[in-house]
């Protein structure tokens, strides 16, 4: 079998992550790096090996390599644009998370590339765990009763100079362009997708309405500690909370309810607890398959992909509801402080408060947070569209 060619838009920040795994395959004799985009070109060393073909120019580069696939992994509102020029020349995608900054941008994508006919791939790694369907098995066979709810909880540690790494990052907009960068549409955007896949509630129509609380400690615009709430037309809730200014670093999970058990998976180590009436606590470690290489085993097996765009379509209900919210509330000075040697912002007690979130179901401002907002919360009804 010949390896397939593979162009990489984007190979600094993330991009280095995908530049190893593109190596990972291509020394297992499964694809072969074609090319990288770049706005500047990379040294061999960044290239970790020979340098492909390198060039500003994404069409350019594409027609040029022969590409099979291209890997987007560029700023944020340049995805769907980048996903049509690989379309429309027949190039298959792997494209970073979150796949568009909008609702209507993700359709003007997935719709261009159906028409194509080509394959897309959606970069949420954590639905390429095995701890996935395994999972869904558990609660279909009555292992924790009838599912009520399903909880997410991201505690992580970023420090000031994170929200200053790219010219995009913590904003909601750029140059008039939707961005969308908040902790719950792209750090912890995996907490987010993985509770809607283990709830069933996975595509655009699965959502009836969705609740936000959004705000920041860090001077930026985004959110970096905020909370969602989902209705589902299965009927239970899904609540995820988030934020950047931890007290301490967590493994993020994602808790679903059921009314005699409960199961718990940390999502980036592939670990699952089970725990139910009657028996002792039972844990799971399950391997993982690489979206890049399900991708590959799609155009030369057939295989199904694991994370193609219209499974991802409830998760952009929730980017559009964040989108369309008020604008994110800066947190009072009271509610955080700075850590000097570390150079980042803690709200204190938060930590807490993400796991409680998860575990209750509850927004923060329903969990007593002094600073979270004492308004009604809209619920952002969705079309079926």
């Amino acid at each position: 079998m010949s390896r397939v060619p593979v162009v990489l838009a984007g190979a600094r920040g993330h991009g280095r992550w995908h530049v190893a795994n593109i190596r990972r395959l291509e020394r297992a004799g499964l694809v072969r790096l074609a090319g990288i985009c770049e706005l500047t070109p990379l040294t061999e060393q960044e290239a970790e090996g020979e340098l492909p073909e390198q060039s500003a120019d994404f069409g350019a580069l594409l027609d040029s390599t022969g590409a099979r696939v291209a890997v987007i992994c560029t700023p944020i509102p340049t995805h769907t644009d980048l996903a049509l020029t690989a379309a429309r020349r027949g190039v298959h995608l792997l494209l970073e998370k979150p796949p568009a900054p909008s609702y209507a941008e993700f359709r003007r994508m997935a719709d261009g590339v159906a028409e194509a006919g080509v394959a897309c791939q959606v970069g949420f790694q954590s639905l390429g765990s095995h701890a996935v369907p395994a999972i869904r098995e558990l609660v279909a066979r009555g292992a924790i009763g009838e599912v009520v709810g399903i909880g997410g909880a991201g505690a992580w540690v970023r420090d000031e100079d994170y929200f200053r790494r790219a010219p995009w990052s913590g904003k909601r907009r750029l140059n008039g362009a939707d961005v969308i960068d908040g902790a719950l549409t792209n750090p912890l955007a995996h907490a987010v997708a993985t509770a809607l896949a283990l709830g069933g509630t996975a595509r655009a129509e699965d959502v009836t309405g969705i609740e936000t609380e959004l705000s920041h400690a860090n001077d930026i615009e985004a959110d970096d500690t905020s909370c969602v709430r989902i209705g589902t037309a299965r009927g239970h809730r899904v609540t995820v909370a988030a934020t950047l200014c931890a007290e301490r670093a967590a493994e993020p999970y994602v808790l679903v309810h059921g009314s005699s058990g409960r199961v718990t998976f940390w999502y980036k180590q592939d670990r699952v607890l089970l725990q139910r009436g009657g028996h002792g606590p039972e844990e799971f470690h399950h391997d993982r398959t690489d979206l890049l290489e399900n991708l590959v085993d799609h155009l030369t097996t057939g295989a199904p992909l694991l994370v193609p765009p219209d499974e991802t379509g409830a998760f952009m209900r929730v980017v559009e509801a964040i989108r369309r919210a008020p604008d994110p509330e800066p947190l009072p000075e009271a509610a955080w402080r700075r850590l000097p040697g570390e150079r980042r912002r803690v709200v204190p007690g938060i930590d807490g408060l993400v796991a409680a979130a998860a575990d209750t179901l509850s927004l923060y401002s329903e969990l007593g947070a002094p600073w979270a907002p004492r308004t009604e919360h809209p619920r952002h009804e969705v079309s079926t569209r």
